[in-house]
């Protein structure tokens, strides 16, 4: 069954039609493990999605559409990301820190999905100031995925040397809740002024 939004675009009311959009009382949360499991079995194979490779776009809509058919919602979350995909200042996972292959060590981080695609990422932050220096030295290094240099974000580093509570934080894109929330095809069906190659004003 579908519903219809009415947005208002232009001049004239528009209308949009889209799927209702499907959620748990209790929120759905799988590691990023069960995610790769997840494609595994709807036939995403190694080639197309590593077992520690960042999900691309296409896969994650595809999981999208795996978790919908499997738990019938449209909104999950996605922890215990592997550490090597991470910012420098993400918490590296306890269980997996130093005690397997560094290619195979997770983090604290996490994921929040509409849709089958991401609208928030997010993760505990690393708040040892010694724990800091040694992932942006090794991000930034050979081993590492192009973090910034030591050098360039000393003044962030140096607020750490005095001490820090444990925290964490995560980005959510509002117009892209509303866009996956409505099912609409571009963002720019959502947000008050749009920017584009032809658009700059107002």
């Amino acid at each position: 069954k579908r519903a219809s939004s009415l947005l208002r675009v232009g001049p004239r009311p528009q209308v949009y039609p889209f799927e209702p959009f499907q959620f748990l009382e209790k929120p759905l949360r799988i590691s990023f493990a069960e995610g790769i499991q997840l494609l595994r079995e709807a036939g995403v194979d190694e080639t197309q999605q590593g077992a520690f490779d960042d999900l691309s776009t296409v896969n994650e809509k595809i999981l999208g559409d795996v978790v919908k058919q499997k738990f019938g919602t449209d909104f999950f979350i996605m922890d215990k990301y592997p550490l090597s995909i991470r910012p420098f200042y993400t918490m590296p996972d306890p269980e997996t820190f130093g005690k397997v292959p560094p290619a195979e060590q997770l983090s604290n981080s996490y994921d929040i999905f509409m849709r089958g695609q991401e609208i928030c990422s997010g993760a505990q932050r690393v708040h040892d100031y010694k724990l800091l220096m040694e992932r942006v030295h090794h991000c930034h290094g050979d081993a590492g995925h192009g973090g910034p240099a030591p050098e360039s974000i000393k003044g962030y580093t140096d607020s750490f040397k005095y001490g820090a509570f444990p925290h964490g934080g995560g980005g959510v894109g509002l117009e892209r809740v509303v866009m996956l929330f409505l099912d609409l095809t571009n963002i720019r069906k959502v947000s008050c002024f749009p920017r584009d190659p032809g658009r700059l004003t107002p």
